[in-house]
């Protein structure tokens, strides 16, 4: 059994690794854009397409102010892995089965695939980079 598996990780390895491509992407005040969320502005990263699809990864600038009317709607992303890093700034979410957590600068954090969760508050100056495997998923909104 040891032996499968150790075969099917090199397989997978291989085949990740021959699906990826150098990629360098500088920062570009003009990069950011609306996406996701009407209350923040992302820049990709360019991983989806470096990596074929396997990661995502962007930086988001959240708008000021703060509408907890707009950005406290629970919700839920169906993916692999979701991983954000407090790049500037603070931001409260509240996770369901987990409560509610201030992230300050410096902070990070994994999202479990499929956890409900809200965002309460930020700083004006709230900055976070996140990475999310697979590069495409779905955003499920509860209200």
């Amino acid at each position: 059994m040891a032996k499968k598996v150790a075969k099917l990780v090199k397989k997978t390895t291989a085949k990740s690794k021959a699906r990826q491509r150098f990629s360098v992407k500088h920062e570009r005040a003009e990069d950011f854009d609306a996406g996701l969320r009407s209350y923040a502005k992302y820049r990709d990263l360019d991983l989806a397409k470096a990596t074929a699809g396997m990661v995502q990864a962007h930086v988001i600038h959240m708008v000021p102010p703060c509408d907890p009317k707009v950005v406290s709607k629970w919700h839920y992303h169906d993916v692999n892995l979701q991983f954000i890093y407090v790049l500037n700034g603070w931001i409260k979410n509240e996770f369901e089965g987990q409560g509610v957590h201030t992230m300050k600068k410096g902070t990070c954090w994994l999202q479990p695939p499929k956890i409900r969760h809200r965002v309460i508050d930020y700083s004006p100056d709230c900055e976070l980079l996140e990475v999310v495997l697979p590069a495409e998923f779905d955003t499920v909104e509860m209200e």
